[in-house]
């Protein structure tokens, strides 16, 4: 199993890295997560926008996959459910804390909170992600 510092490694050089994704922990049930807030993730009125929210989850989920397959496996999501229930603001950080629903051979279901400074849920995302042979190299 990757430890955290070489999965975050493996993160920076790819679209988590590019909007802030910094895993804390990551076991084969549990992911967790913190986010800043930048005003470039931002809508109008400096509210995290919904899809940097569902990004971010979406990395827990898939990173909390990945610690969990097989040699010569691979993964992608397949179907994704976000509830938004509060805001995060601006210039503030969130945290994301994924646990693992089902662990399969062929999918793996996932569901991320994400709360706001105050602590405050954010966010709750449910994914599937589908485990693949990886392409013959």
């Amino acid at each position: 199993m990757p430890d955290v510092k070489t999965l975050q490694a493996v993160l920076d050089g790819l679209f988590p890295g590019l909007i802030g994704v910094r895993l804390v922990s990551a076991e084969p049930e549990r992911v967790l997560a913190e986010m800043e807030v930048r005003p470039d993730l931002c809508t109008t009125g400096g509210i995290l926008h919904g899809g940097a929210c569902m990004a971010f989850a979406d990395t827990l989920g898939a990173v909390g996959t990945v610690i969990n397959l097989g040699p010569g496996k691979r993964t992608t999501t397949t179907d994704s459910s976000t509830k938004f229930i509060a805001g995060a603001k601006v210039h503030t950080r969130v945290t994301g804390d994924s646990v693992a629903l089902h662990r399969g051979r062929t999918t793996m279901v996932w569901q991320t909170s994400i709360r706001n400074a105050d602590g405050k849920l954010c966010a709750v995302v449910t994914q599937t992600q589908l485990v693949l042979d990886a392409p013959a190299a």
